[in-house]
């Protein structure tokens, strides 16, 4: 199946939410090129929102290209140009920290590939169902993994969850990729932590289930500002409606006779 029959009901919104003074997320949506995705300037440090902008005007770069490899290849080459651009920025600026966390969607020929750095994260709907693909690349996370600390601790941490990966910090950035072939009707979710801060998954499963993908976006965002908003926010989401699900369709309308 071509790139170009490869179909998605794409939303996208973003919030500076009720606290900060600008908003430092920034999203990517190209459905026709098969690329998503979202970046959370780091809270705290100076010029967040260039260093998510510099991560997404990257990726929008992106050409067409011939294949699933080619693809995963430019998007992983384009966050390392980002990356040596933010540090050429920060050593201009006397070594101030210039970072961001990155979570992107690749789509091509019925497959999909996801690849993060950071907290910003990716879930997967399918059959009713949602999980997280991402891991949270965070202090907390770490600790959990490790054994330290369990689920229910984790739940209610309250020393540091610094990020532990993160663009635009060291020379070479660490990127966690997983992949997978697409089924129909899945729906993927990319958030900022200003979501999930406000926002537990099963709420999002509800909103994604009951809703086309840009009123789920919407009312997500919502549902964070009546929350409180601590962060900014942003949600991406990607519905995937493969060529042969619109043919059945159409050929199960054709066959439909008035009466």
């Amino acid at each position: 199946m071509p790139q170009a029959q490869m179909l998605f009901e794409t939303g996208a919104a973003t919030d500076i939410g009720k606290v900060r003074s600008r908003n430092e997320d920034s999203y990517l949506t190209r459905p026709e090129a098969g690329i998503w995705a979202v970046a959370d300037g780091m809270g705290g440090h100076e010029d967040g929102d260039l260093a998510s902008r510099t991560v997404i005007e990257a990726l929008e770069t992106i050409q067409a290209t011939a294949s699933a490899d080619e693809l995963l290849s430019q998007c992983e080459n384009r966050i390392f140009d980002a990356n040596s651009h933010l540090k050429e920025i920060s050593r201009q600026r006397g070594g101030i920290i210039i970072g961001t966390t990155v979570a992107v969607l690749l789509a091509f020929d019925g497959y999909f590939a996801c690849m993060w750095s950071g907290d910003s994260r990716i879930y997967i709907i399918r059959e009713g169902k949602i999980s997280q693909i991402s891991r949270d690349h965070t202090e907390v996370q770490d600790l959990l993994i490790s054994g330290i600390i369990t689920p229910e601790q984790a739940e209610t941490w309250s020393g540091s969850n610094a990020i532990t990966r993160a663009i635009g910090v060291v020379d070479l950035p660490e990127l966690e990729v997983t992949s997978g072939a697409l089924n129909a009707g899945d729906v993927f979710v990319m958030c900022t932590d200003g979501l999930t801060q406000h926002v537990e998954d099963d709420e999002i499963l509800r909103c994604v289930s009951t809703s086309m993908s840009q009123p789920a976006c919407d009312r997500l965002i919502q549902l964070t500002l009546e929350r409180g908003a601590v962060d900014n926010v942003t949600v991406v989401v990607a519905r995937y409606i493969p060529e042969s699900a619109l043919h059945l369709n159409a050929d199960a309308s054709a066959r439909v006779v008035p009466e």
